[in-house]
């Protein structure tokens, strides 16, 4: 195979990724802010009094605590249930449960 055949076949590749691309929904893309959901030390930021950016939360599914997710998606991720079997979901609000002592 030459080399113009080689970057016309590379070119062409570029081209169509970036084509399918252009044909992705934007709201495919969108990202909301969902707290509640993080294990300790893997929030996005801002996990409320006494933390200051990613990583800083220090209980699992720490409520004011939040991790970025695709739009429309929080309140379905699947989380397991507090110590009293009381179900826990995701918001797009802070929440008051499962704060540090």
């Amino acid at each position: 195979m030459s080399n113009t055949t080689k970057t016309l076949a590379v070119a062409g590749a570029v081209a169509a990724a970036l084509a399918a691309q252009a044909t992705t929904p934007a709201h495919a893309q969108e990202k909301e802010k969902c707290y509640g959901i993080s294990l300790a030390a893997e929030n996005d930021c801002a996990a409320g009094p006494g933390t200051t950016c990613s990583g800083t939360s220090t209980v699992d599914y720490q409520g004011n605590a939040w991790t970025f997710v695709d739009a429309g998606t929080c309140a379905d991720i699947e989380l397991p249930a507090m110590a009293d079997g009381t179900p826990r979901m995701g918001s797009l609000e802070p929440l008051e449960r499962d704060l540090p002592a």
